[in-house]
């Protein structure tokens, strides 16, 4: 397992040389929801289209 500082030198070495700050933040950004998004996954923290469906219903007032 990599440590954050060895992630964030992985990412930088995948980012071309005139990347902006903005787009390092953005990209360190998404990497931390996907793994959030993994972890739930894991520890079954999910829920069904249906389920989805039926709270965006209740929004949206439909």
């Amino acid at each position: 397992m990599q440590t954050a500082k060895q992630e964030v030198e992985e990412l930088l070495r995948e980012l071309p040389e005139d990347a902006t700050l903005e787009d390092i933040q953005y990209h360190i950004y998404v990497k931390q929801k996907i793994a959030q998004g993994l972890s739930d996954i894991a520890a079954g923290r999910v829920m069904s289209q249906e389920e989805v469906e039926k709270r965006f219903a209740r929004w949206l007032g439909k």
